[in-house]
């Protein structure tokens, strides 16, 4: 474990982006944990509002992404500084994400249906980082032996042709499959292979003039939908809340 630890983690540089990303997932699943609570009414925490005015916790998180970010430029890969970097860093994008929908709408969306674009953005985001974490590519480990070479570039061919059914997945309008697909081999290669979901940019162009494969393509979605939007309506709802009811 202490082998593969040094040569796949800390001699390619990878600690801080372990570090980054563990923060990350620490700093939302702890922020979400305490805004349920004010929401309920429970425990010590209470909204910061100094003069009436309610401060929103991607304020701090900006500062520290800031802080880790310009930091994490100015040092190295290797050392203390640059974990220190990585975990305001990550601490940072955590605050920042979890309020991502405020962003997007530019409005305290936050309990709301829209509000879920954060749970989303932040689970989209520690997908991506754990396939860069992920990667067994030999950048920057020393007298890589032949099986481990071929190995890795095995790795590096699959997460390319996962990555092509992803992007080819998510024109078809099947974002979290190719999402998924990206960390799961044939996942993003199935959502490659089904009918694009109607008003996606390949229904658009290419069923404009099939009536048939359209009137399929939104027939399957329904019955998807109808299948699927409760369960994962429930899985949102776990990691961040249940939205309000009139919101």
């Amino acid at each position: 474990m202490g082998h593969w630890w040094y040569r796949n983690i800390v001699e390619p540089g990878k600690l801080p982006l372990l570090l980054a990303l563990a923060s990350f997932l620490l700093t939302f699943a702890i922020t979400r944990t305490i805004t349920r609570l004010i929401r309920a009414g429970k425990g010590p925490f209470r909204n910061v509002t100094p003069g009436g005015v309610h401060i929103h916790h991607v304020v701090p998180g900006v500062v520290l992404t800031v802080i880790g970010g310009f930091g994490a430029v100015s040092s190295n890969r290797q050392g203390w500084a640059a974990g220190i970097c990585a975990v305001v860093f990550g601490m940072g994008a955590g605050l920042v994400l979890d309020e991502f929908a405020l962003l997007l709408y530019l409005d305290d969306v936050y309990w709301s249906e829209r509000g879920r674009k954060s749970v989303e953005a932040v689970v989209l985001t520690a997908a991506l980082v754990a396939l860069l974490l992920g990667g067994f590519l030999p950048f920057g480990v020393n007298s890589v032996t032949v099986t481990e070479q071929q190995d890795r570039v095995g790795v590096v061919l699959t997460v390319l042709f996962n990555l092509l059914f992803s992007l080819i997945a998510l024109v078809k309008g099947k974002g979290r499959l190719a999402v998924v697909g990206i960390l799961v081999p044939f996942v993003a290669f199935f959502g490659a292979l089904r009918l694009a979901r109607p008003g996606s940019y390949w229904a658009d162009k290419l069923y404009a003039r099939r009536p048939r494969s359209q009137r399929r393509a939104i027939a399957r979605a329904a019955r998807h939908d109808a299948r699927w939007d409760a369960p994962r309506r429930r899985i949102q709802d776990w990691l961040g809340g249940a939205p309000d009811p009139d919101r």
